[in-house]
């Protein structure tokens, strides 16, 4: 759900991959359901080995509940969600609420991050448009 939310809000904030202590082959049917509540469809989507992010991100959001070990090579948010597989639908519902409240405010706060000075402006450079000219004022 997590990485749905991510690839659907925050696309051009960050890269979202799901990944799991228990990787999963297939996405629970309510799952699906749920997130198509919603208007995102997960396809063929299904979280992956915990290796498969090992040293690939700057932050991985950690939904298991349980400490994920320091090899991780990353940053670890945990965020305390619970796992809906084998409650009803209206518990999916609930998590997923839940999830996509967090995941926004992760994409919010990404987007009000300021961009570090290499990526902005030189000190004392002026802005100049893709002709070489001070924008309109």
């Amino acid at each position: 759900m997590a990485e749905g939310f991510a690839r659907a809000y925050g696309s051009d904030v960050l890269i979202a991959e799901s990944a799991g202590l228990t990787p999963a082959i297939a996405l629970a049917p309510l799952t699906h359901k749920v997130m198509l509540e919603k208007n995102i469809d997960l396809g063929h989507k299904f979280p992956r080995s915990l290796d498969s992010v090992k040293d690939r991100f700057d932050l991985v959001i950690n939904m298991s509940g349980v400490p994920l070990a320091e090899e991780i090579g990353t940053v670890v948010e945990d965020w305390d969600i619970p796992d809906p597989i084998g409650e009803p639908e209206k518990v999916y519902r609930q998590v997923r609420d839940q999830i996509e409240q967090r995941v926004m405010r992760l994409v919010l706060g990404m987007r009000s991050r300021k961009p570090p000075r290499s990526e902005g402006l030189a000190a004392g450079a002026s802005r100049v448009d893709s002709q070489g000219q001070p924008p309109r004022k």
